[in-house]
């Protein structure tokens, strides 16, 4: 079981600097995820963005394949989180900085369960690894598709 952070106590340093953070912070429609769906999209793989009726939302889902593909923000999501989280306790406000990121680290691995217990394969990408080297991220979703899709097209029952 996941234990959930607790923010009793804890309050960004100041209102403005966290609507600051929230606001550069897109929820959708940021520019690695721009990126990755257009390149998707020219080699011909369809898909649809930000199905709320799944855990998470995710960024885009192809149906058909079953898998969903999620585009993590490096410093809400934690990448890197050991050293990050060192620094971030020289920081300001660490606690509630450690705790806040702690806590979505756990909300993506309780999503990612979620999904995958009900049939769903679960890719996550980091935003900067996105903006290095698009043409990976896009092989790696067009190749699990591809095999996700090869194997419900075995399942299928023949009439």
């Amino acid at each position: 079981m996941l234990r959930t952070p607790r923010y009793n106590g804890l309050q960004p340093s100041s209102l403005r600097a966290s609507i600051a953070a929230r606001g550069s912070s897109r929820k959708t429609g940021s520019e690695p995820e721009r990126l990755l769906r257009a390149a998707l999209w020219r080699t011909g793989l369809r898909y649809r963005k930000n199905r709320r009726d799944l855990p998470g939302v995710p960024d885009l889902v192809f149906g058909g394949a079953r898998l969903v593909v999620f585009v993590d923000g490096d410093f809400w999501h934690g990448k890197h989180w050991r050293r990050r989280k060192a620094r971030l306790a020289r920081g300001h406000n660490s606690d509630y900085w450690i705790a806040k990121i702690t806590r979505n680290i756990s909300r993506d691995r309780a999503r990612n369960f979620k999904l995958r217990a009900s049939g769903w394969t679960v890719l996550r990408f980091w935003e900067s690894d996105i903006l290095s080297d698009v043409r990976k991220v896009v092989q790696r979703v067009r190749s699990a598709v591809m095999q996700n899709e090869s194997k419900s097209q075995k399942v299928k029952p023949r009439h």
